[in-house]
């Protein structure tokens, strides 16, 4: 095709500018997805609070987002290659701004589990479509920092989320000081509203931004729109750059029809090669326990040694090190490549999960396991009520001291720990269903008591059931009694130790965020070929999520039975295989076309 042939581009500067809202709007579904990560953070302890929610159907809430997710997620490249690219970001668009208001007037379980489904499966769909609508829609000079700035505003959604949550524990701790008991119970239902309600605005910015951008060239092509895949490219690359990825996209096709279609085989190295990488990278990308490291970054530095005021300001630091981390990854994913920032992200990472894992283990190993003790104060009806202060403490380390008379090591173990600074995790079971608390602080004064129920391990139906635990009896779990499997008391490390694993959470952000937080979306859209990409980054995504929800179950039961430092070396030698897959088995994708890409998996010499 010959400039004659093609329409009228426009001008370098309504390219830029273009360009520049095409990125507007995919940033701010980054931001959602980030949103989406973040929000119920801040909204969890006021939720608990004020809803009435049993614990069960609490943990069911946070991990709706995560569950919606998955759904969304499978069914999202289908959706794409049926509807359009454009259409599905505006479906997702319009499931984020519809679900905050059913969340936040929710006045009972159902209508909130259902808005935070619809949360989630927005993000699910937004996860697929944004990244693959860039990838298709960008230029290759500029499609590594375009596809970034995704993940950068969904830093940034996860920021504003730590900030808002942050924001309205002042207002709560400003209500709780004047000592009117209704008036913080009423302020605290408003605040969970209130931190959903806030997330609303850039969801419509969105929705509204959707509405203008074109649809992708290339599946405007494969539908055979080839007039509207050329006016779509010229938006935003030159005339030259267009015709040559048309000529591309044409050559693609033309090789289909020339009788490739009975040989054409997803198992063909084309296909297979690229696919396995994706799945590998988003598999590895999780484990290295990124979002439950996020997740539960208040209650990690609560144990490290922090104080509660400390260690929220800890995690604040902490997105917003997530935020910059990411910025300087944007710019450097076009000039250094891709594989150079997961090598080096992925080395960097591992350094500092190791460092971490190796602070914890050095307290850790001081722990006793009370576990008798805890057990004697279960009440006939088979529940646990116990404020762990320090006369707790005391008396729990007295009876443990007790029994330990004849083990000189693990009489200085007990005699090792102060009751005024010691924290206190109890792992139990009814029948086969087995649950933890969270760790407690003799020296938090403002901690509520550890309650133990049936409502709080067994499930309430069959299908809750069947997702904890398929061979469990759930018949049986209802009557049996309550079991302290594990009942461990340990010293409080003081807060230099707490900021030195802070310290190593910065480090690991940081590198995570320069390397796999960035490379990540990219890998993900580049590596798929155009047969496969938009069905295979739903695959790949759904064992993303599946990996995230797993991870993020049984982090807490996992920590209070093994500790922190067994968590983190378990990320560490996840983030091992992912440095080895960068290292040696992803290509270089900087600066190359879709199709070049392509052609590279497929043996072709012209890419080497």
């Amino acid at each position: 095709m010959n400039s004659a042939e093609l329409p009228n581009a426009i001008t370098s500067g309504g390219m830029r500018r273009y360009n520049a809202f095409l990125l507007l709007v995919a940033g701010l579904g980054g931001l959602l997805y980030g949103i989406d990560v973040g929000i119920i953070g801040g909204a969890v302890p006021y939720l608990q609070a004020t809803s009435g929610l049993t614990p069960s159907q609490l943990s069911f809430i946070v991990a709706a987002v995560l569950l919606g997710s998955v759904f969304s997620t499978l069914f999202s490249g289908l959706l794409a290659d049926w509807m359009g690219r454009k259409p599905l970001m505006i479906v997702s668009g319009c499931a984020f701004v519809v679900s905050i208001p059913v969340i936040a007037l929710s006045s009972g379980y159902g209508p909130l589990l259902f808005g935070r489904l619809l949360q989630g499966a927005s993000g699910g769909l937004i996860g697929v479509v944004v990244p693959l609508y860039l990838a298709e829609c960008l230029a290759a000079s500029n499609r590594g920092r375009g596809t970034a700035v995704f993940q950068w505003m969904l830093t940034l959604g996860i920021v504003a989320a730590a900030l808002m949550g942050m924001y309205f524990s002042y207002r709560v701790d400003a209500v709780a000081k004047l000592g009117d008991a209704a008036a913080l119970f009423r302020f605290k239902g408003h605040a969970w509203r209130s931190i959903f309600w806030v997330s609303l605005p850039p969801g419509v910015v969105f929705l509204l931004g959707s509405l203008f951008v074109t649809e992708s060239p290339r599946w405007l092509f494969r539908r055979g729109r080839k007039d509207q895949a050329l006016t779509a490219l010229l938006k935003s690359r030159s005339a030259e750059q267009a015709a040559l990825e048309l000529e591309e996209m044409a050559a693609t096709a033309h090789a289909a029809k020339a009788g490739l279609q009975v040989r054409d085989s997803l198992l063909r190295r084309k296909y297979a090669i690229p696919f396995l990488l994706a799945c590998v990278i988003l598999f590895c990308n999780t484990a290295t326990g990124v979002n439950s490291i996020i997740g539960y970054n208040t209650g990690i530095l609560l144990q490290s040694g922090l104080s509660d005021l400390a260690s929220h300001w800890g995690y604040v630091i902490f997105t917003v090190v997530n935020f910059l981390a990411t910025m300087i990854g944007i710019a450097l994913v076009d000039r250094r490549g891709r594989k150079f920032l997961l090598v080096m992200g992925t080395s960097g990472v591992i350094v500092a999960l190791a460092s971490v894992a190796l602070l914890f283990r050095s307290t850790e190993k001081l722990s006793v396991d009370c576990r008798d003790a805890v057990q004697a104060l279960v009440s006939p009806s088979q529940e646990l009520a116990l404020r762990f202060d320090s006369a707790a403490a005391s008396r729990l380390l007295a009876a443990q001291d007790d029994n330990a008379q004849g083990n000189a090591g693990l009489t200085d173990a007990v005699r090792g720990i102060d009751s005024n600074r010691a924290s206190l995790a109890i792992i139990y079971s009814y029948g086969r269903f087995t649950a933890a608390t969270s760790f407690v602080r003799s020296d938090d004064a403002a901690a509520a008591p550890i309650k133990i129920a049936r409502a709080s391990c067994v499930p309430g139906n069959r299908i809750e059931a069947l997702f904890r635990n398929p061979f469990a009896d759930l018949a049986a779990a209802r009557t049996a009694p309550l079991m302290i499997q594990k009942a461990l008391v340990g010293r409080v490390p003081e807060a230099r130790h707490g900021w030195l694993v802070a310290l190593g959470l910065y480090v690991f952000m940081a590198f995570f965020a320069l390397g796999p937080g960035v490379v990540v979306w990219l890998a993900l859209s580049e590596l798929m070929p155009t047969r496969i990409r938009s069905n295979g980054m739903s695959i790949a995504l759904v064992i993303n999520q599946l990996v995230s929800t797993t991870l993020a179950a049984i982090f807490l039961p996992f920590v209070s039975k093994h500790g922190y430092s067994q968590m983190f070396f378990l990320f560490a030698g996840f983030t091992i295989v992912y440095f080895l897959v960068a290292a040696f088995f992803l290509p270089e994708t900087k600066g190359k076309t879709l199709e070049e890409i392509e052609a590279h998996f497929e043996g072709s010499q012209s890419t080497s």
